[in-house]
């Protein structure tokens, strides 16, 4: 698999949260990299209790702008900031509905 110039530059924010109770638990991390991202998802996910996925947690990566070494707890509330100006962005610019024709 090849991934693009821009890929391997792209940051990631790798996202705690439970799908069972749509709690998020921020950001666990930020990473450099598609691969580097998608790889340390399966380092969380392996080092993951039995018990603690039985719960619900699981974990998503997003892109970002946060730099990697944020502190997590000020990357976590960038990140919700981002999602807050999307969210508004979307109320103002909604985007047409698209129909698909069968």
């Amino acid at each position: 698999m090849s991934l693009t110039r821009n890929e391997s530059k792209t940051l990631y924010a790798i996202i705690r949260h439970n799908v069972r109770t749509y709690i998020s638990a921020g950001v666990v991390d930020v990473i450099q990299g598609k691969l580097n991202a998608e790889a340390t998802v399966k380092q969380f996910e392996l080092c993951q209790s039995s018990e603690d996925r039985h719960e619900g947690w699981r974990y998503f990566l997003e892109q970002t702008e946060i730099k990697p070494g944020t502190n997590l707890a000020e990357a976590t509330m960038m990140r919700q900031k981002e999602l807050e100006l999307r969210e508004s962005q979307a109320l103002i610019h909604p985007e047409p509905p698209s129909f698909r024709h069968n």
